[in-house]
């Protein structure tokens, strides 16, 4: 009786492997249409068992295009899926106002802001970047209120038709449903706890391919209901009336010699911390040389011959002896 329970789940599980990779295959060429006969209806009633009527997509709603037919596939979606981006770069005079106009714009549509930076440099201006997500039905609107913002300087739009995308991930969410539904149902039936912990393993697998699948789809979802527009914004900056930089004045010059004065002063101890290390070691070891030199004994000078020395008269004896002769 064992071993014909260990083959009747081997069977189980292979026959839900290939009902599973042919509809996959099946969805990947773009047929979406319901099963005929009694294995369709059959796997359409385990479905309902183990997933139940109520299933719905990564977003807690039914899919839009379409629900599960007889043998577990979505049906053909009913319009285009569309994913529409754009990039505006638009002059501006004030760079604020620019961005208040397009948060209204985003705000009445029924979108909202993404992302938003902005920079300001006093030579050339502020520069603003800020991302909308609007829904498809109101891009053109609001693609044509940034563009009236300022001066256009680009415009590029893109639209991807993701159609045959939108429809695999669906029907393979609902493949891979039914292939947990079996799963389970086959779990219930198991007696040995081999055949449970092998069951276990074969749903943990099965159960995160399925979150894959339904990650893909609310991201896809996300992509095709809401169209996204970046905007770049650069603010003109202020230029004088006659045109000319103002010529520098008496503070202009103080101030530019006392950061002079101060960049030197940095250098100087910047340079000096650098030479300190190696003058101390030098003070050291001429230190250290002067005390060996004192510690070592006086060498007496080496001896040579002896000149003789002529015996040297005084001046007054000299003269007299020469006067008494």
């Amino acid at each position: 009786m064992p071993a014909f329970a260990a083959a009747l789940l081997t069977v189980s599980l292979a026959l839900a492997g290939c009902s599973a990779g042919t509809t996959d295959e099946a969805s990947s060429k773009g047929a979406a249409r319901p099963a005929e006969g009694r294995g369709g209806q059959a796997a359409d009633r385990e479905a309902g068992a183990g997933a139940g009527a109520g299933d719905t997509g990564a977003s807690g709603a039914p899919a839009a295009t379409g629900a599960p037919g007889a043998d577990g596939r979505s049906a053909a979606p009913a319009g285009v899926h569309v994913i529409r981006t754009a990039e505006l770069t638009v002059r501006v005079e004030d760079t604020s106002k620019a961005l208040s106009t397009a948060r209204a714009a985003a705000g009445k549509a029924g979108g909202l802001v993404q992302d938003e930076v902005t920079e300001r440099d006093e030579d050339s201006g502020a520069t603003s970047r800020i991302v909308l997500r609007v829904p498809q039905a109101s891009y053109d609107t609001v693609l044509a209120e940034l563009s009236g913002t300022g001066k256009l300087l680009s415009r590029k739009a893109n639209a991807e038709d993701v159609t045959d995308q939108v429809v695999d991930v669906e029907s393979r969410v609902a493949s891979q449903r039914v292939s947990v539904a079996r799963v389970r149902k086959l779990m219930d039936r198991a007696t040995s706890l081999s055949d449970v912990v092998r069951l276990e393993g074969e749903l943990s697998s099965r159960q995160s391919a399925l979150e894959s699948l339904l990650a893909q789809q609310a991201s896809l979802k996300d992509r095709t209901t809401l169209a996204t527009i970046t905007l770049e914004l650069f603010e003109d900056p202020v230029v004088r009336e006659d045109g000319k930089a103002e010529d520098p004045g008496f503070l202009d010059a103080l101030g530019g010699g006392w950061d002079a004065l101060l960049a030197t002063v940095r250098w100087i101890g910047l340079v000096l911390g650098a030479v300190l290390p190696f003058a101390a070691v030098f003070a050291a070891l001429l230190l250290l040389w002067r005390l060996v030199r004192r510690l070592l004994p006086a060498r007496a000078p080496a001896a040579g011959p002896v000149e003789p020395v002529e015996p040297v008269e005084p001046a007054g004896t000299a003269g007299r002896g020469r006067e008494e002769d």
